[in-house]
């Protein structure tokens, strides 16, 4: 069901943990479903000895599809016509990581109710890893 204007007010907000425990097989199944086989994400030898990171880490993308799909989960499917990201921090494997979708403006464009939201993806720490914008059509 999708979001209606009528029942928003600037300010609501919606807030999932999207992940619980970042596994490093599903980093692993990201890398194979997207096609993205950089090993800094998928091979902890090679991160740590040649790169010099801890250990493994999160593609941005795996990051900015997980926090999308609460937008999606806010507002509805198909609702979506803006989506963007800035990757503040990296997300490590064991990273639990919440997302909250806040709601920065009602309008009207064209007889269409629109809305405009921030989304912020912290992690456990309550560090910022995603922060970013999103704009929907909804309901009158």
């Amino acid at each position: 069901m999708a979001l209606s204007a009528s029942e928003l007010q600037v300010g609501d907000s919606h807030c999932e943990v999207i992940v619980d425990g970042l596994t490093r097989t599903q980093l692993v199944m990201y890398a194979g479903a997207s096609g993205d086989y950089n090993p800094l994400h998928t091979d902890d030898r090679y991160t740590t000895e040649v790169a010099g990171y801890p250990s493994v880490f999160a593609h941005g993308m795996l990051t900015m599809g997980m926090s999308g799909k609460v937008v999606t989960d806010y507002v509805g499917d198909g609702r979506i016509t803006k989506y963007g990201v800035r990757f503040k921090s990296q997300v490590w494997p064991g990273d639990t990581l919440t997302t909250t979708v806040a709601v920065t403006a009602i309008d009207e464009i064209d007889g269409v109710a629109h809305g405009d939201f921030s989304v912020t993806t912290v992690n456990q720490d309550g560090v910022e890893v995603i922060s970013g914008y999103a704009a929907a059509r909804l309901d009158p």
